[in-house]
């Protein structure tokens, strides 16, 4: 069964778990991570969807910081510079597209996420 949220506040904090991530444009290092779990931690007892979506959006961001790690340390054998343009667009299409899908009301779930947080 597909749910859909209803309720107006609870699936615009959805989204901002998600476009929180933006963060790290103005945080250097981990302000992917940092923006979206101030926001979790805000607002998961309060709402159950943002609970799921800030779970969701860290461990996405989680595993962006990892593979962006590895492709800067890749860049000394050449392929790291394709990686990390590769990872940037997608990590920008999937934040964008989990944001949009939060703001309907749906669950959203990252193609390629790493599990972190349950």
């Amino acid at each position: 069964m597909h749910r859909i949220i209803d309720d107006r506040d609870e699936r615009m904090w959805g989204m901002l778990c998600h476009l929180a991530a933006f963060a790290g444009l103005v945080i250097p290092v981990a302000g992917n991570i940092v923006g979206p779990l101030i926001v979790y931690l805000m607002k998961k007892d309060e709402y159950g969807f943002v609970d799921d979506q800030g779970k969701e959006s860290l461990n996405f961001q989680i595993t962006v910081t990892i593979l962006i790690f590895i492709s800067g340390i890749l860049v000394v054998i050449g392929i790291g510079l394709l990686l990390l343009a590769v990872i940037g667009i997608a990590a920008l299409v999937f934040t964008i597209i989990a944001a949009i899908k939060a703001n309907e009301g749906e669950f959203y779930r990252y193609p390629w996420s790493i599990k972190f947080l349950n």
